[in-house]
């Protein structure tokens, strides 16, 4: 999950690194560090903490007249958050460096066989056993001794190498952690993720598993790690622009990427359904009519805020295109017994398309025959080139760790494959699915024109809930999960404990927590099952406990139930509601951790993309 960036060109390389690392400071921030080619040497400079304490210490040489380098941004695994243990880690003769984003499963032996070598160790990481081995296989082609080297590994890698004999060439490989190239006239990037890049190019590569780039001064090849022949790789043009990965006058990129969430959703559904017919065009999702109408069930496999999504998704798919959905953990999929086969569709969410856990599991259901169609946000992705199908969120970069625009585009997608397996299978009429794709195109504007007005409402009542210790979400169907997502969104960000529960669950033990100490924010719209969702808010109230309610406008009989909050939102097409509904949930895990003086962006432990076990 930690973030590398590496350049070799005509650009000063410290300020390149240094904007790469601002822009995959999400992945990791307990260390930071860079290395650079200075007149046949090799300059490294590392800090603890955030990227602010390693631009203090590289400071006075920012404009060294450097051009090749590599930076690398850490979230811990092996050992503590300190400047010891920070990247780039050096071999015993600090000619060889080496940044590292995953986990080498062996080093425990490896390093007790260097150390037996008489190679010294100076920090706890598994990241620097790479840099040893390398240089143990090292003569005097470094190609030749990272491919050896790596011959001995096991785990996931995504790793950068520069020696300071080979002036102005990077090596760069990938094994189970994501790694772009990105490629201009006179220069050659890496970066664990296209916002790294943006800066600089938008043709990029996307290195697959097993494979070893060497990057010079404009000029890049590819091979297969371990049989070193050379690989054609094809070249993409990234939509996204540099801009649209900046904050744009917001205060954080959470609340920036809270207000997008019209546009992406806009995005995400824009050519996608046709407003005369109704009908749901998915041109990417790679399987024919024919084999949709083969489906017998769906595995819904995510990490997560996208897990959240997929729970809402099961209620939809069960609904309209008349399937039984299964949802799991992706943590939890692949060790157990899968009963899995070619009748069975395998639907991948991930905002990132390179969330191990989730790669992991659609691995193996595509090892058992099983299709798989995965929805994300990343072009190019690990899980979209491996995928039988696509559904792209178009979301745009999501920078903030906590996932707002991501969750409620993968829902827009979710509901768009729902619609489009209605359609093939049969299972709800031409009308009916143009009623509701017509409420998910008017959806946009909604959210659009309620977001400033549920946001004052948040401030205004922030006062009375940002010291609270602990914290209840409920809900009801299709809302359950939007409760769940609230309770992860407000530990996530603000450090308060909550839980989301289905509000009909609280009877079965959770009620024994509520007293006036405890907050409960109960989502009760006006649908299907709201006469039940009132009566649970009736014995949260007999219990005295704190209650924030969120309703639909016109709904009368909510004031009379709190002495205390009430918001109402709009009246949607219910279906939507989870999309609608999220909103004041997350700009109260917003406000709520503003006001404590949490870092929002960064989370203390958290890293944007999981990409390790």
């Amino acid at each position: 999950m930690c973030g590398i960036v590496g350049y070799t060109g005509s650009r000063k390389v410290i300020p390149v690194l240094l904007e790469g690392l601002r822009r995959l400071e999400y992945r990791g921030y307990d260390s930071a560090g860079l290395v650079c080619q200075q007149d046949g040497k090799l300059v490294r400079f590392r800090a603890a903490g955030k990227l602010i304490n390693l631009e203090k210490a590289v400071d006075e040489q920012i404009g060294m007249d450097a051009h090749t380098g590599l930076g690398h941004t850490r979230w811990a695994t092996h050992g503590a958050p300190t400047e010891s243990n920070a990247h780039p880690h050096t071999d015993c003769t600090g000619e060889l460096v080496v940044v590292h984003n995953g986990i080498i499963e062996n080093y425990g032996s490896l390093k007790q066989e260097l150390l037996a070598e008489g190679h010294v160790f100076s920090s706890q990481t598994d990241t620097e056993v790479l840099a040893h081995l390398i240089e143990k296989y090292l003569e005097n082609d470094l190609v030749a001794a990272v491919r050896k080297a790596l011959a001995r590994v096991e785990g996931s890698y995504a790793l950068g190498v520069i020696w300071a004999k080979e002036p102005g060439r990077l090596v760069a490989a990938r094994n189970q952690s994501p790694l772009v190239m990105g490629l201009s006239d006179d220069a050659c990037h890496i970066a664990s993720d296209i916002p790294a890049l943006l800066p600089y190019t938008r043709k990029v590569i996307f290195l697959d598993d097993h494979e070893l780039a060497i990057l010079d001064k404009g000029t890049y090849s590819v091979i297969g790690i371990e049989s070193g022949e050379r690989t054609e790789k094809e070249v993409r043009t990234i939509d996204w622009n540099a801009a649209m990965a900046e904050k744009g006058g917001y205060r954080h990129f959470m609340l920036k990427e809270i207000f997008e969430q019209p546009q992406a959703i806009l995005n995400t559904i824009s050519g996608r359904i046709d407003p005369e017919s109704g009908s749901v065009n998915l041109p990417e999702i790679g399987l024919s009519d024919e084999d949709l109408r083969k489906v017998e069930r769906i595995a819904l496999v995510a990490c997560g805020t996208s897990w959240h999504a997929a729970l809402v998704a099961k209620y939809w798919l069960e609904q309209w295109a008349g399937v039984p959905v299964d949802v799991d953990i992706a943590s939890e999929f692949r060790y157990r017994r899968l009963l899995l086969n070619e009748r069975v569709l395998t639907v991948a969410i991930s905002q990132s398309g390179e969330t191990a856990d989730t790669l992991a599991g659609t691995r193996r259901a595509a090892s058992l025959g099983s299709k798989v169609v995965t929805i994300c946000n990343v072009v190019g992705s690990t899980m979209t080139r491996e995928a039988d199908g696509i559904i792209y969120t178009h979301a745009g970069p999501e920078i903030g760790v906590a996932s707002t625009k991501a969750f409620t585009c993968q829902l827009s997608a979710l509901f768009l494959l729902t619609l489009h397996l209605a359609q093939v299978r049969g299972t709800a009429s031409p009308e009916a699915i143009k009623e509701l794709g017509a409420a998910l195109i008017a959806l946009p504007p909604v959210i659009n024109a309620v977001l400033p007005a549920v946001q004052q409402q948040i401030q205004a009542l922030v006062e009375r809930y940002y010291d609270a210790r602990d914290f209840l979400f409920v809900g009801r169907g299709l809302n359950f999960p939007i409760a769940l997502e609230g309770a992860l969104k407000l530990k996530e960000i603000s450090y308060i404990h909550a839980e989301g529960y289905a509000a009909g669950e609280l009877k079965h033990g959770p009620i024994a927590l509520i007293d006036k100490d405890m907050p409960v924010l109960a989502i009760v719209p006006q649908d299907a099952v709201y006469q039940k969702s009132i009566s649970n808010v009736e014995e949260i109230r007999a219990r005295q406990g704190r209650l924030l309610l969120i309703g639909t406008e016109g709904d009368t009989h909510l004031a009379a139930l709190t002495t205390d909050d009430v918001l109402y939102l709009p009246k949607v097409h219910e279906e939507l509601n989870p999309l609608l509904y999220t909103i004041p949930a997350q700009l109260l895990a917003y406000e709520i951790a503003c006001r404590r003086g949490c870092d929002v962006d960064q989370p203390r432990n958290l890293a944007k993309s999981v990409t390790v076990e």
